[in-house]
């Protein structure tokens, strides 16, 4: 019976205890001095409910039981946010941290556009890219991006990949990370396996497509890309990432942050291991990197060290899939082939890898001097080193510098051998640029200086017979100086109308000497003096419709391989190729639907193409062609239905054009020995790899709470991989579906748990997205050697996420 009274008793009271009246009372303070802050502004669940006094003092009453969510904002100071819950009253001391003048997004400010910049460019976050980081490349995580098209030599995402945008590789793309040039200043490549999982440490991304603005770095011949690395978080924190799946891949990756310090001192960091067995046969990868940032920022400066290290290890897989293996053994891997002597196949060397680390060293340093007015700086370094290994089947001892060896009466001419050819490089400067605005003029100088040196070289590592150890058998070694100085400002003219105007001249300085692997002299030294001006105009009809033109110059220089594979006729035509860029866009934004469009027309004058015809040492010939043009359309289309469905949609359709080109073919007998080569003229053909149409289909669910879900559509159309628009020579089109998941639990162990499953290519579509080709008459008939790049089918990727 007590019991009963009891129970009956607490029944009876519990409307009278949720309707109980709670205060929550406290006082606002500066972090670092605790002096009062008076007059803040406290909200709780989004509402304001009351200003602290003059002594930061602040009471809310009359509050029932439950969980609120608090804010509080203070002129000058970062907005504190926390989770509260109320079963009794409350007393809090709240240490609000100042914010600082200036943020770090101020570093890439020099390369980064906004809003009213008359430029084609999208913007990709650290939230797209973390949900979809689970090992392949960052070029795999643009894949958003319109007129963008990727490629796996392993199949799977992981190890050698690339892109292209508007048909331009990455040698024609301008790659910054935090206004540091990535491009090799030599070769103007980017190598992404030697910054594995660096999305894991990104901030942010933007796209510029077509020139963009003045940037450090190679020339923007097709798009830049200027990657922000992750700003330093006020809170302590770390995070677990873990990934596997298909064809062995798995990836891990610890981050951790100190959080800003009283005194703004703030250490955080990355380690990440990424292996991949490959979709290819044998094509392994075995990555490693870490990143840390050293950072102090008060309320007028930031000063910023970061270290970035990433190092690979990968078997090859870049000379693709012979086209007639596609159909029976499409993961069959040449690389590494061992013949017997009577040409027969006697295995594979297990050791046909690439392997290469590479550094980069940054310190920034921005100050802000005003409101509007504020410097950067940054010194940097970046060392690279490595190599990459190779069997070779029956090499002539005269290839090597070597006389023909005797045994005897008999004299051997040729060995089995494995070779290394090696580089060794450093590329050293600084840039700076001085920020200011005012109600009407926004205006950036700035001014940037590279230099680079490298060694290439080659050892023998074994021979067969006749070589001496570690043996030595080329060496050349280059400087390249690059300068630029740049000025660009917006102008208001009205509220509606802005005026943008760029100007940048940039001096190039290179010099190569010593031997090429063919035992070649080599000895250039070439200079360039490049004018690159741009302008645009911005009008916005009213807050949701606005539109653009823009005009722009970008002047390329000529890469290594240009140089080193052509003879010295060729040399004496090689020149440098230009860019006039025609950019017309309209963007349209509210509430639930967003609508970007814009017409593009490049306009090259002396691109450099392969044309077929190779020098008088075999090395195939990039030659200037006079007149050639990219023309079209891209589209983003973004709509949200609800609060649990939304897509966004991009195509992309392009006309690419040679007007006038000259195709070379070798000729041989049916000995094979060198007859010549003849060429013939084709008018109005399609550029290499350079599709007509590329689309994407993005489509999100918000499931139930903490759980979503992902479908992605992927269009490629034809790719032509010559330049004489032949079907025979062309990858077929394609279209892939991937499916993601995410679920976010509900637990209090964790500040985050959450699981993810990736789902790529659902419907196992065959298919290839690279591929080279080598034409000549042998005896009067056609002789081709090809590969292609096969892409995986159907593969699934497990992740889990854990911050602490």
């Amino acid at each position: 019976m007590k019991n009963q009274r009891i129970i009956t008793l607490a029944i009876a009271l519990l409307p009278l205890q949720l309707l109980a009246q709670f205060t929550v009372r406290g006082q606002i303070v500066d972090y670092e001095t605790h002096e009062a802050l008076p007059y803040s502004h406290i909200m709780l669940n989004g509402q304001t409910a009351v200003i602290s006094d003059q002594t930061g003092f602040f009471e809310v009453g009359n509050l029932a039981q439950g969980v609120y969510q608090l804010k509080v904002k203070y002129v000058g100071y970062e907005t504190f946010e926390k989770g509260i819950e109320v079963n009794d009253d409350v007393t809090l001391t709240i240490a609000m941290q100042m914010k600082p003048l200036i943020q770090e997004e101020v570093i890439v400010s020099a390369t980064h556009v906004n809003g009213k910049t008359p430029a084609t460019y999208s913007n990709i976050d650290a939230r797209m890219l973390r949900r979809d980081n689970k090992g392949a490349d960052l070029p795999y995580l643009l894949q958003s991006t319109p007129s963008l098209v990727v490629n796996s030599d392993a199949g799977a995402g992981v190890g050698y990949t690339s892109m292209r945008i508007r048909g331009s590789d990455l040698t024609r793309i301008n790659v910054t990370i935090n206004g540091v040039p990535v491009n090799d200043a030599e070769t103007h490549q980017v190598y992404f396996v030697d910054l594995p999982d660096l999305s894991s440490s990104v901030d942010n991304i933007q796209v510029q497509r077509g020139v963009g603005t003045s940037a450090n770095g190679g020339a923007a011949f097709g798009a830049s890309i200027n990657i922000k690395t992750d700003d330093s978080p006020g809170e302590p924190s770390a995070t677990v990432n873990s990934a596997a799946g298909s064809f062995g891949t798995l990836k891990n990756t610890l981050m951790f942050s100190t959080g800003r310090t009283k005194k703004g001192f703030n250490v955080s960091g990355r380690l990440s291991r990424i292996h991949s067995n490959g979709y290819i046969d044998r094509a392994l990868s075995d990555l490693s990197s870490s990143y840390v940032s050293a950072s102090w920022v008060n309320r007028n400066n930031i000063l910023k060290f970061i270290v970035l290290d990433g190092s690979e290890v990968t078997y090859q897989a870049w000379n693709g899939c012979p086209k007639d293996s596609l159909a029976t053994n499409r993961t069959y891997n040449p690389s590494g082939m061992m013949l017997n002597s009577d040409g027969s196949i006697k295995g594979y060397y297990d050791n046909e890898t690439d392997n290469y680390r590479q550094t980069y060293y940054q310190l920034h340093y921005a100050r802000s001097f005003s409101s509007s007015t504020t410097l950067t700086a940054t010194l940097f370094t970046t060392t690279g080193a490595g190599y990459y290994e190779n069997y070779r089947n029956g090499e002539y001892f005269s290839s090597y510098n070597l006389e023909p060896q005797t045994n005897g009466t008999d004299t051997v001419s040729a060995t089995d051998l494995i070779i290394q050819n090696r580089m060794d490089n450093v590329l050293y400067g600084f840039n700076a640029s001085l920020n200011h605005s005012s109600t009407r003029l926004n205006s950036v100088f700035g001014v940037g200086l590279n230099r680079f040196g490298g060694s290439h070289y080659g050892l023998v590592k074994w021979a067969g017979t006749g070589f001496p150890a570690d043996y030595e058998w080329y060496r050349n070694h280059s400087i390249k100086t690059d300068f630029n100085v740049f000025a660009k400002a917006t102008y208001t003219v009205t509220e509606q109308l802005n005026i943008f105007a760029d100007i940048q001249f940039r001096h190039i300085d290179y010099r190569l000497q010593g031997n090429h692997d063919d035992l070649r002299a080599l000895d250039l030294h070439p200079v360039f003096n490049f004018w690159n001006p741009k302008a645009g105009v911005y009008y916005s009809f009213n807050g949701r419709n606005s539109a653009y033109f823009s005009v722009a110059v970008s002047n390329r220089d000529p890469n290594r391989e240009i140089y080193t594979d052509s003879d010295e006729e060729q040399l004496s035509r090689v020149t440098s190729e230009r860019l006039t860029d025609y950019e017309l866009g309209y963007s349209y934004n509210s509430s639930k639907a967003s609508l970007t469009a814009n017409l593009f027309f490049m306009d090259y004058d002396d691109q450099l193409v392969l044309t077929g015809r190779i020098n008088n040492v075999g090395a195939d010939v990039m030659v200037n062609v006079d007149d050639s043009y990219r023309a079209g359309m891209e589209t983003v289309f973004g709509y949200k239905i609800n609060s649990r469905i939304n897509f966004d949609f991009n195509l992309a359709l392009s006309r690419n054009k040679i007007k006038k080109f000259s195709n070379f073919v070798e000729e041989y007998d049916s000995d094979w020995n060198y007859l010549g080569q003849t060429g013939n003229v084709i008018e109005d053909t399609d550029i290499s790899f350079s599709p007509n149409m590329i689309g994407g289909l993005n489509v999100n669910f918000n499931i139930i709470e903490g759980l979503t879900a992902s479908v992605r559509e992927r269009y490629v159309g034809r790719q032509y991989i010559d330049n004489t628009s032949t079907l025979s020579r062309s990858l077929d089109p394609y279209h892939t579906t991937d499916i993601s998941l995410n679920y976010q639990c509900k637990q209090k162990v964790f500040n985050d748990l959450t699981l993810n499953l990736s789902i790529n290519n659902l419907f196992n579509k065959m298919y290839c997205s690279n591929a080279w080709v080598y034409r000549a008459m042998v005896g009067g008939s056609e002789f081709i050697s090809d590969g292609y790049f096969p892409q995986a089918g159907i593969s699934f990727m497990f992740g889990i996420n854990i911050e602490i």
